[in-house]
């Protein structure tokens, strides 16, 4: 262990008893990355050891899922608590509506967690991937604002946009480091304050890691990636990265990448003696498929869209020295959309009462208590809707596409659809009527008008996929 970690672990008192003044807030989110791409999370051969030493001083959920298998959707259900069908955005934001003249901003009209932080007295940053519309203006509470607008790009020779003046860099993560680096700077003696950093990595393209990102796997034989055979689902724009060494390798070295972003904002952290009063969380908007059930991609990595595991688990440690209890792992289910109620709750926080959002705290798991917990989680993409309990999945789609249910016991790869098995009649009529159930109490409409709740442009969409 290292030396912040026995600190940690000598240190721990209950919430209660710990320092009265609000703590500082770093938020790490990667994007498409799934739990099972981390050291801490079971791969040896991935080369995480700043995040890794999060978790050990921390505590690492082991089955918390995204809402949302895509990116734009699956930030705005974490930044308000809302369901897509309530926030309005079904799937990730093309250009149009990501930045320029036509853009909208689609947190308008909904409470982020991020404006409650900032009518608290928080000074708020933010350096990284946005994609929630008008990506190259402040909002949402944030006073300093580096980004680049739109969701994907190229990773080398880039140009950023921070504090509304371009920028060339070199290499995307480094340059999103080095903005939040000089936040937290400006920050020294002064507080509270709240980093959200949100990578652009290791979404796709594969195009450049630098050598000491890529050096850890030279010699790797990347178990952690299955060669199945290609699912006869997939995406055809990503089919090429099966079995392909340099796509494995590619996609782990920006991991390793905005590992080592991670260990400079920390180390940041340290040098203007924050540390010790900053709560640090690590997350993914989505997860990822590398080869699991023969797919690459996230949920779009399917045509008909997938509701995986890989596809929506993602990693999630929460690390507070003296605060939160090191070295834990727990496996309540938790979802994108209890992240709001969560951190206000941690905090000592309150927002406004608004009836779209569904999430739950689980404050209290952090705090060390025991509190009853149903495992039981929905999701929503687009035409695609599903349920999960602790041992099935149900995955319903509108007219035309296939649904689908999962014995998650028996069968954890997913390979079996029991939805025509009479065996699993009455449980699978008892989750067609419960997800129908909660999307209606919820104020959604019924799966068939997924449509109507989202002014973006979906040219994407067939008239099949309707």
């Amino acid at each position: 262990m290292t030396r912040r970690e026995l600190l940690a672990a000598a240190t721990f008192v209950p919430a209660a008893r710990a320092a009265a003044s609000r703590p500082n807030v770093v938020v790490f989110m990667t994007d498409d990355h799934g739990a099972w791409a981390l050291n801490s999370y079971g791969c040896p051969e991935m080369h995480t050891p700043n995040i890794d030493s999060l978790a050990r001083a921390g505590t690492r959920f082991t089955r918390a899922f995204a809402c949302t298998p895509v990116c734009s959707p699956s930030r705005m259900t974490y930044m308000t608590g809302e369901l897509p069908s309530h926030h309005g955005v079904q799937d990730w934001l093309v250009p149009v509506d990501s930045f320029g003249a036509k853009s909208r901003r689609y947190l308008e009209g909904h409470t982020a967690w991020s404006e409650v932080l900032a009518k608290n007295g928080y000074t708020l940053g933010m350096s990284g991937k946005w994609h929630m519309g008008h990506d190259e203006r402040p909002q949402a509470g944030f006073t300093y604002w580096a980004t680049i607008p739109g969701g994907g790009g190229p990773y080398r020779n880039v140009e950023i946009l921070r504090n509304g003046v371009r920028e060339k860099a070199a290499f995307k993560t480094d340059a999103f480091a080095d903005c939040a680096v000089e936040f937290l700077g400006q920050q020294k003696g002064r507080g509270p304050f709240c980093l959200l950093m949100p990578f652009y990595a290791p979404h796709t393209p594969l195009d450049y890691q630098p050598d000491e990102d890529r050096a850890p796997y030279s010699s790797a034989k990347f178990s952690c990636f299955p060669d199945l055979p290609v699912h006869p689902w997939q995406n055809a724009g990503l089919r090429r990265h099966h079995g392909n060494r340099e796509s494995k390798l590619g996609y782990s070295a920006l991991i390793s990448g905005a590992d080592r972003a991670v260990g400079r904002v920390l180390r940041k952290l340290e040098e203007i003696g924050a540390r010790e009063n900053t709560l640090v969380i690590f997350t993914a908007d989505q997860g990822f498929n590398c080869g699991h059930h023969g797919v690459w991609g996230k949920g779009n990595g399917t045509v008909p869209y997938n509701m995986y595991d890989e596809s929506i688990r993602v990693p999630l440690i929460w690390n507070h020295a003296g605060r939160i209890r090191p070295g834990r792992g727990l496996s309540q289910m938790v979802s994108s959309y209890d992240f709001f109620p969560t951190l206000l709750d941690y905090l000592g926080l309150r927002a406004p009462a608004d009836r779209r959002r569904v999430g739950r705290s689980y404050a209290a798991l952090l705090r060390g208590q025991s509190p009853r917990w149903q495992n039981r989680l929905y999701f929503e993409y687009g035409y695609t809707r599903a349920v999960r309990t602790e041992n099935l999945k149900y995955i319903e789609r509108t007219e035309g596409w296939p649904s689908e249910l999962f014995d998650l016991e028996r069968d954890p790869g997913e390979t079996a659809n029991r939805l025509e098995d009479p065996g699993y009649a009455k449980q699978a009529q008892s989750l067609r009527e419960d997800l129908a159930g909660w999307f209606a109490r919820s104020g959604a409409p019924p799966l068939k008008d997924w449509h109507s709740t989202t002014t973006q442009n979906l040219t994407r969409y067939r008239r099949a996929d309707r």
